[in-house]
């Protein structure tokens, strides 16, 4: 895993930045999918771990989320609106994307996710996790958070940008696609009120993490013009 910021983690993925995990002090948040257990758990070890937190309730996201509060008996941390998707597990929360359901994320439901698991704190805007405040940023799923440290101005974004995309990999902001997003307006939203923090490292869910807050700033605006 390398260290992006102080007491921030990103755990290695393959392909490299493809589907990110980060340790948050000892808090992971995301879980990558079911079949990125074995490596998560080689990087993870013997450490402890106070909780295991999601952005969001995707499969790509909690797909190892079971494992992980199982191996480390760990509380599951969830934002409120996607206890009820992170708790069912499976191909539950594909059930809320857009329908009829896109051939891609019709075979990542049978792809991706894991078990659900009991969540232990339900996570609202302003909450702590680590030294991080919770941030409630809805439309690429309705419980979807991101997590801030206004101090040094560290964000981890979840999915509301990515900056890779998820189907060539290949580098550069995006949206998420609407095909995963069942409100893009209001992911629009949640995507002003990041990149007005003005963060000077944002970690995504799939990308690279960015240290250039002005770009951000400019890829947000350019979507008004659209």
């Amino acid at each position: 895993m390398r260290e992006r910021a102080p007491g921030v983690h990103q755990l290695v993925s393959f392909p490299p930045n493809a589907i990110n995990s980060y340790l948050l002090g000892d808090v992971l948040v995301d879980s990558g999918t079911r079949l990125d257990r074995p490596l998560l758990m080689r990087q993870l070890g013997n450490r402890k771990l106070s909780a295991h937190a999601l952005t969001h309730a995707h499969g790509d996201h909690q797909g190892s989320s079971h494992a992980v509060c199982e191996r480390f008996e760990c509380p599951f941390w969830v934002g409120a609106a996607d206890v009820e998707d992170a708790e069912a597990g499976g191909r539950a929360v594909y059930a809320k994307m857009p329908q009829p359901l896109h051939q891609v994320p019709r075979l990542y439901s049978y792809m991706f996710p894991g078990p659900g698991h009991p969540v232990a704190r339900q996570l609202r805007e302003g909450d702590t996790v680590a030294d991080f405040t919770v941030l409630e940023t809805p439309g690429h799923s309705a419980g979807h958070i991101a997590f801030w440290r206004e101090s040094d101005r560290v964000l981890i974004a979840g999915d509301v940008f990515t900056n890779m995309n998820v189907m060539t990999l290949m580098p550069g902001l995006h949206e998420p696609l609407d095909i995963f997003t069942p409100d893009p307006a209001r992911n629009r939203e949640s995507m002003r009120r990041l990149a007005a923090l003005k963060p000077r490292l944002t970690c995504f869910g799939h990308g690279a993490p960015l240290r250039d807050p002005e770009r951000l700033q400019a890829f947000t605006e350019a979507l008004e013009s659209r």
